[in-house]
């Protein structure tokens, strides 16, 4: 069986990647599941949000859109997100102003969201065509004070911040600008390219949380904003009305 492109089917998850999960450790709280935008570990008093995703889909920004879409998942358990792992995939004949390039856009976000990049990975390796970053980010919270994709109730509203097809637009304006100006006004693509600019959900986020009420967040990227009710839904065992 050939894997489609995107996030490996849910079945393949539950019947090979879940049950390879070496051994069962009392810290961790929420471990791999489908719908659930990280991890939870207890560690003494304090909660640790951890979450991990490859940006594979971008180039011209990719080392902005590695903290940015990490953050993004942490900050919807409502906890701020703190430190950053990065791994730096470059393909043969990748030279040092690429590597300056990505670092520079990781710097600039991380200083923008208030995280430390703590430590990471970079090297070239054969057999991809772009570069690759692949982030880790975490969070510490008080012990149980967040909430997961799976927290959602009976008679809970779903609110959407912002709009649909944000990231997605973004990157197209940006990575396929001299294809899409055959068809599309110069203004439009730049109008698009400042979608980039609306990506972060972190402050709403944190902000929800904090006013009260919330039962669940997620952040829904490959697979959209139906992918992302329908992650949801299930995590919580509930069906929804749109």
């Amino acid at each position: 069986m050939k894997l489609p492109h995107g996030k490996i089917p849910v079945e393949i998850l539950r019947d090979i990647v879940f049950r390879n999960l070496g051994v069962k450790r009392k810290e961790v709280i929420l471990g791999p599941s489908v719908g659930f935008d990280g991890a939870v570990l207890d560690i003494g008093d304090k909660s640790l949000i951890v979450s991990i995703d490859p940006i594979t889909g971008a180039v011209e920004r990719i080392g902005w859109l590695a903290v940015n879409i990490n953050a993004n998942d942490v900050a919807t358990f409502g906890v701020k997100p703190e430190f950053l792992f990065s791994c730096i995939l470059l393909p043969e004949g990748a030279d040092r102003e690429t590597v300056e390039t990505i670092c520079a856009q990781m710097d600039k976000a991380a200083r923008e969201l208030e995280i430390a990049i703590a430590g990471g990975h970079c090297e070239v390796t054969p057999g991809i065509k772009n570069p690759i970053v692949v982030g880790c980010i975490m969070g510490l919270t008080e012990k149980g004070n967040y909430v997961t994709a799976g927290g959602a109730k009976p008679g809970d509203k779903l609110i959407l911040t912002k709009s649909a097809g944000i990231e997605g637009t973004a990157i197209l304006a940006s990575d396929r600008e001299s294809q899409l100006r055959k068809a599309v006004d110069s203004s439009t693509l730049k109008r698009a390219k400042e979608f980039f600019k609306k990506i972060s959900v972190v402050k709403e986020a944190i902000l929800a949380f904090k006013t009260g009420g919330v039962h669940a967040m997620h952040d829904p990227t490959e697979g959209g904003v139906a992918g992302g009710i329908h992650e949801m839904t299930d995590a919580s065992n509930l069906g929804v009305k749109v």
